[in-house]
């Protein structure tokens, strides 16, 4: 009976773990997906209304602040972590999506409008596969994800060497590269963040805001690999 019951207790605390980690994962995914339709409706927007046309024209400067505040806002959230509150962390979320967005309309100048919403179709395909790989696999992926980040790494000296190489096979063996580098990416950070929630104390602070930077993971796996099939497949215009 005692057996009974010690069984009957762990399979009721790893359901409770269960319902735990799946309640938190639904938050990270609902944070990223909120990004990406910020994100995806400020590029839409800047582009069809020729604003980004005309900061391009008109002031380099602000162009860049552009560019790179998204990249500062990033590392206000890793490094300002534990002295952000939640509503400080989601806000410099939600302002990076948007700067990330504003930038991003700058493809629309390059590539076709079929030709992203055919690669953006690809991307969401792919990345939901990877994460349902990732979430369900028993496969600890922990090793793959340490040699995946240190790709990343790679990835972006061979991108900054290429600036001034300009070499097209080059970019293009980049982009392919990246593009395994994130699928791979997409199913590691799945398994660390369902791992996470395994762990927090849902409906806390601490857990709302670990929940918006697996968000941020996930949104930045998302978007690399979007970027890099669209290097590949994307139709440029004439």
């Amino acid at each position: 009976m005692n057996d009974n019951l010690s069984n009957f207790n762990q399979s009721f605390s790893e359901a409770e773990i269960s319902t735990t980690s799946n309640a938190f994962v639904t938050n990270v995914f609902s944070y990223m997906t909120l990004a990406l339709v910020i994100s995806g409706v400020a590029a839409w927007w800047f582009a069809q209304s020729g604003l980004i046309l005309q900061l391009i024209e008109t002031s380099s400067i602000l162009m860049w602040v552009v560019m790179l505040a998204p990249l500062a806002m990033v590392l206000i959230m890793n490094f300002a972590f534990n002295k952000l509150s939640f509503p400080a962390l989601i806000t410099i979320f939600i302002a990076y999506s948007f700067l990330t967005g504003m930038s991003l309309s700058t493809i629309f100048l390059v590539y076709t409008s079929a030709a992203i919403a055919k690669v953006f179709l690809i991307t969401a395909g792919l990345f939901t596969t990877m994460a349902v790989i990732g979430y369900t696999t028993k496969t600890d992926l922990t090793k793959m994800g340490s040699i995946l980040r240190m790709a990343v790494i790679g990835i972006v000296i061979a991108m900054v060497v290429n600036m001034f190489m300009q070499s097209s096979k080059m970019d293009y063996v980049i982009s392919c590269i990246g593009v395994l580098v994130f699928t791979g990416l997409i199913a590691y950070d799945t398994q660390k963040i369902k791992r996470i929630g395994a762990g927090v104390e849902y409906g806390t602070a601490s857990a709302s805001k670990l929940a918006v930077m697996g968000a941020l993971s996930l949104y930045l796996d998302f978007i690399n690999l979007f970027l890099f099939l669209l290097r590949i497949l994307g139709g440029r215009r004439d």
